[in-house]
């Protein structure tokens, strides 16, 4: 494992508002940068009364302007919701403005409902141009031939770089044909986590983005001083995600006591299933799981994320995360 980095969805906890959730992610941004974490990650969601991250790219400014050093970019862009030209300029303006720390990682799913994403496109395409479209953001970052009859400005010549994302082996192979660095939503997704990864280093072409194959899988976590004060911080998030696959979005919950009193057990069996890649426990806990799934896996890199109600107890975990992802790294030689 070459770095460890961090995904914050920005979450909007009851009790608060966006306002609330987009200073949050500044200070989380600060403490991941003052911690060791490589990236510091955003994600596209539209129509979710959750997360207030929709605005994908001003939010990444923010959190750019607000740190120094830290490499800061989208986990990810939904590309089908926009213009390849717009991605270009948008970040292409971010990284002239922080060189050398945007990166711009690019999903296939739209990041939202079917009514949401209409009103975003307006014009639904039948075909799947997302291949054509990666391939045209490529081009807008790359040096402008002479006779460019249409340049990203800011953008062309700024070589951001891009990441295919993906949660099923599409990303994989379109990643490895490309020759891009690929990251698995593992942290929601885990089922196909060990073909994708099988699949984008076996049939990897070297391109003039990368030479070798680089592959980011993602954990969630949440640490506390117990094991048993992270489960409990831990229930917001697994409420959020049972509240949102059936139906019923909507800010990031208190922690509960008792699940079951508030989730099925044939949601729960759901639940915990998608988002069975993770840590959750003391630092001794998340020292052990996170380094089993290195050992397992052998990612180039390991993007964590976490959604705790109470803002410091989150950044405590993110704190007991990153001591825990030295020590691992420091184990593997790797440091």
């Amino acid at each position: 494992m070459n770095h460890f980095s961090l995904l914050d969805l920005s979450p909007i906890p009851e009790g608060g508002t966006a306002a609330v959730a987009l200073h949050n992610t500044l200070e989380l941004a600060r403490l991941a940068e003052a911690n060791g974490y490589h990236r510091f990650w955003l994600a596209e969601h539209h129509n979710m009364p959750g997360i207030a991250s929709a605005a994908t790219s001003v939010v990444i400014g923010h959190v750019a302007s607000g740190t120094k050093t830290i490499r800061v970019g989208a986990g990810g862009i939904m590309l089908p919701n926009h213009a390849p030209l717009v991605i270009a300029e948008q970040f292409g303006t971010l990284a002239t403005l922080n060189p050398g720390r945007i990166d711009l990682g690019i999903g296939r799913a739209p990041g939202t409902d079917g009514e949401a994403a209409h009103a975003l496109r307006r014009h639904l395409a039948a075909n799947d141009s997302f291949p054509q479209d990666v391939v045209e953001l490529l081009l807008y970052f790359d040096d402008a031939p002479d006779n460019a009859k249409i340049r990203a400005i800011p953008g062309q010549g700024t070589h951001v770089p891009v990441w295919v994302l993906g949660s099923s082996l599409y990303g994989a192979q379109l990643a490895a044909h490309l020759g891009l660095p690929y990251a698995f939503a593992s942290h929601f997704a885990p089922a196909m986590l060990a073909q994708a990864i099988a699949i984008y280093r076996s049939t990897f072409r070297p391109s003039r983005w990368l030479e070798t194959p680089y592959f980011m899988m993602a954990a969630g976590v949440c640490a506390a001083e117990t094991d048993d004060e992270a489960l409990y911080l831990r229930s917001s998030q697994l409420l959020a995600f049972a509240r949102l696959r059936t139906g019923h979005p909507g800010k990031l919950p208190r922690p509960v006591e008792d699940l079951s009193t508030e989730i099925s057990a044939s949601v729960m069996a759901q639940v915990e299933q998608a988002l069975s890649c993770s840590a959750t426990g003391s630092l001794e806990t998340v020292r052990r799981d996170l380094g089993t799934l290195v050992a397992k896996y052998q990612p180039d890199e390991l993007i964590v994320t976490g959604m705790i109600h109470d803002h410091a107890a989150r950044l405590r975990s993110f704190a007991m995360s990153a001591e825990a992802l030295n020590d691992i790294q420091q184990t593997s030689g790797t440091a």
